[in-house]
């Protein structure tokens, strides 16, 4: 190991002294200061938390950036409503609360966490700020009736599944290896070189059971 020669501490003493208390333990990219509500004073008091905020914020930017005309309203106003969404997060002390079909949290923490990976996973397989991997299946053995899912190596890991004119979002819940993804109103199982997708019409109220082989 080099050693540090006692000439050379002061100097180092001196030099981390005027560094900020933020360069030093990174908060959120909001004023804590002026924060309110019991979420945002997690946030600010959570390092967890905090670096969530910052990852959230980056993918916010970097799918703003990507964006043009009306879709940068769109995105903002998106941005707006989860923001409420995970303020709302304070209901969830010691009551079940649903991330995803399956996926329950009872603690402020665990739903703001649960909300900020969420996000930022969408976000990131939406704007694709990350190369996906795409798949094609033909279902119920025909050829014609086709599913395309973009998977993403996200946290947690994303699909971006595509039938006809539906495109949708679902993330992995569980254990990797039982390869379970959720979304609204859909629901996924990977297997292999194949998925069983149970996609719910919300016109009709049926639900389509479709089981899908790789091209």
């Amino acid at each position: 190991m080099k050693k540090i020669l006692p000439a050379v501490i002061p100097a180092l003493i001196a030099c981390v002294a005027g560094v900020p208390g933020a360069a030093l333990a990174q908060g959120p990219t909001f004023d804590c200061a002026k924060a309110q509500g019991e979420v945002e004073k997690l946030i600010c008091s959570d390092a967890s938390l905090a670096a969530l905020d910052r990852k959230l914020d980056a993918a916010y930017k970097a799918a703003t950036a990507k964006a043009a005309g009306k879709l940068v309203t769109q995105l903002r106003s998106e941005q707006r409503g989860w923001v409420k969404g995970r303020n709302d997060c304070w209901k969830a002390n010691g009551q079940q609360t649903w991330i995803t079909a399956t996926w329950t949290v009872d603690t402020v923490k665990g739903c703001v966490e649960a909300q900020y990976r969420l996000r930022t996973s969408e976000l990131q397989s939406v704007w694709r700020l990350v190369p996906p991997k795409t798949v094609s299946y033909f279902c119920q053995n025909n050829p014609a009736n086709e599913v395309v899912a973009n998977f993403f190596e996200t946290d947690p890991p994303t699909i971006r599944l595509e039938r006809g004119d539906r495109t949708v979002t679902m993330w992995l819940v569980g254990a990797a290896s039982a390869g379970n993804f959720e979304g609204q109103n859909v629901s996924l199982m990977h297997k292999g070189n194949e998925v069983t997708v149970n996609w719910l019409d919300t016109i009709t109220g049926k639900t389509d059971e479709l089981r899908c082989v790789a091209r």
